[in-house]
């Protein structure tokens, strides 16, 4: 299977592969492409070149790209496996790449209301009195 893989990257050229797997990556993370560019710290038009494939990034761009995106310089180079794409590892890449954007006190705030909603989960339930 891997090697289908490889043939198909390389039947449709890497910055198309790129083009595809940047759009697939923010679908993923359910953020449109103005977003996504913000979160990268990109023009708009600039992203959107990269993702109708009409430009090149350079390395660093793709890695900053890859970073905000919470995934792999080598996976949108179409090197990389395609990552878990199930609704609960969807959930958790969107609330990580989300995280990413706030500011400390803000990301703490939520770190201690979401392990206050894992705890209730841990507890057995309520047998009442």
């Amino acid at each position: 299977m891997g090697m289908n893989r490889i043939v198909f990257s390389e039947q449709i050229g890497p910055m198309k592969l790129f083009s595809i797997r940047l759009r697939k990556r923010a679908e993923d993370l359910e953020i449109s492409n103005a977003e996504a560019a913000r979160r990268v710290g990109l023009a708009e038009r600039r992203y959107a070149n990269y993702t109708a494939g009409e430009r090149e990034p350079d390395l660093a761009t793709v890695a900053r790209i890859a970073k905000a995106l919470e995934t792999t310089p080598d996976y949108l180079l179409g090197f990389g496996e395609i990552p878990d794409t199930g609704k609960r590892s969807k959930v958790i890449s969107r609330m990580n790449s989300a995280a990413q954007m706030l500011p400390d006190s803000e990301l703490e705030l939520v770190t201690v209301q979401l392990e206050a909603l894992a705890a209730k989960h841990k507890k057995p339930p309520f047998k009442g009195l």
